[in-house]
């Protein structure tokens, strides 16, 4: 069945306890401090990092005057998106420009592209670490066009490099990277609405 245009895809990973984190991160704890069966009402403590599952990146993430999250509307976080298939790209390797749409052709007013590398399959393995990334100069061209990254991948940097040139590309543009999303296969089109929810 093909999804109409009212079909709502949740792309979310959903937030448990010892879930799978970016490597030293906080660990995700939920804590049940009261349950119906003893107090009448369930309440839960989280403990768990701005860093988990699926989530956005605000520019103050990496940028030392960068914006945090609380600036930004919830129309900025409403964003048209491309969906560019890059899961022909092995572990570890660089996505580069070539993959990209036209930016800025005001016909398709991309202003998110959703790099597909097939590594939400990875999810909770060794092998999550080890996806493929973007390339600097790719970064560059969406920070240049004012165009947002999303990511089924850990990170749109290489997991465990240190050094984190998309993160600086496009935060430092003002720009939010959303990390961790899932079920792109389950989306109708390679263009879609996506409405993104912070913590």
């Amino acid at each position: 069945m093909v999804p109409d245009e009212s079909t709502v895809i949740d792309l979310t990973r959903p937030i448990e306890s010892s879930m799978p984190v970016y490597p030293a991160d906080p660990p995700v704890d939920i804590t049940t401090q009261t349950d119906i069966e003893t107090d009448g009402y369930r309440v839960s403590t989280l403990s768990l990092g701005t860093h988990t599952g699926t989530h956005i990146d605000a520019p103050s993430h990496t940028e030392p005057e960068g914006e945090s999250m609380e600036t930004f509307s919830l129309r900025e976080l409403r964003f048209h998106a491309h969906v560019v298939d890059c899961r022909s790209f092995e572990a570890n390797t660089l996505i580069d420009p070539s993959v990209l749409p036209p930016l800025t052709d005001p016909a398709t007013a991309i202003e998110l592209i959703i790099f597909h590398t097939g590594w939400a399959d990875a999810w909770g393995t060794s092998d999550m670490t080890d996806h493929p990334a973007l390339a600097p100069q790719t970064a560059k061209q969406c920070a240049a066009a004012d165009v947002a990254v999303a990511t089924d991948a850990m990170s749109p940097d290489l997991t465990g490099e240190g050094a984190v040139p998309a993160h600086h590309a496009l935060l430092g543009a003002g720009l939010p990277i959303i990390e961790n999303v899932c079920n792109l296969t389950a989306l109708p089109s390679e263009t879609v609405d996506v409405l993104v929810c912070p913590l």
